[in-house]
């Protein structure tokens, strides 16, 4: 999704328009179609990925080197940055977040038993697919509300630290969400904190600051 969403940014900047509003429709499409390739067997999930990932990168390549907006837009949406977020992505960031939240809050139960165990869930009569699908969709809005701020080669930090991170120190699944998202908070803050310090692309410093912790989190678990 970071590289669809690359793909669509250098687009929308060459095309004059709204990067985050091109990025929402192309990073859904894009997600619908790699879990439809993988669930019918066309493709193998990881090799659909792959030819997604690689082929937005090569498309986002070509476009830029067209664009002379090039070095001073791509680049903030590349690596994150604050200072360049405006009324409209704030809005619009709320927005998907809220929404993430309240699919998240009404579909808890069935997102649990479909990630931990899809074969059960599919004998116990939920329709998996639907639900892959919409993991698919609120991962698509997750890049997109994130990648103003972190950027796009650096949002799978975002999904990936804190869980890893939650996990180490998390007995069952209801905690490792909670640790997860104060992690994230944790995180956010604290990558703030060193961008506006030393005057640092502010997804570059929120990685910073995940790895510091989860080093910690590994020395203490050690030690225990």
């Amino acid at each position: 999704m970071a590289d669809i969403s690359f793909a669509a940014i250098a687009l929308a900047l060459n095309l004059q328009l709204p990067p985050t509003i091109v990025c929402i429709p192309v990073a859904i499409l894009c997600s619908f179609l790699i879990i439809h390739l993988s669930q019918n067997g066309k493709m193998h999930g990881d090799i659909s990925i792959g030819v997604f990932s690689t082929g937005a990168l090569a498309v986002g390549a070509m476009i830029s080197s067209m664009s002379k907006r090039f070095n001073t837009d791509i680049y903030s949406y590349m690596f994150g940055s604050v200072l360049a977020i405006d009324d409209v992505d704030i809005a619009i960031t709320i927005t998907l977040s809220l929404i993430i939240l309240v699919l998240f809050l009404i579909f808890y139960n069935r997102f649990f038993l479909i990630t931990s165990d899809e074969t059960f869930a599919k004998i116990s009569g939920i329709n998996v697919m639907f639900y892959n699908f919409l993991i698919s969709f609120m991962t698509a809005l997750t890049v997109v509300t994130g990648m103003r701020v972190v950027g796009t080669l650096l949002i799978s930090s975002l999904t990936i630290f804190p869980a890893l991170i939650a996990k180490k120190i998390s007995r069952n699944f209801k905690s490792l969400v909670f640790f997860s998202v104060i992690i994230s908070s944790i995180c956010f803050i604290l990558g703030m904190i060193i961008s506006f310090s030393l005057n640092t692309p502010t997804g570059a410093s929120i990685v910073i600051a995940n790895i510091l912790i989860l080093c910690l989190v590994l020395i203490f678990e050690k030690k225990i």
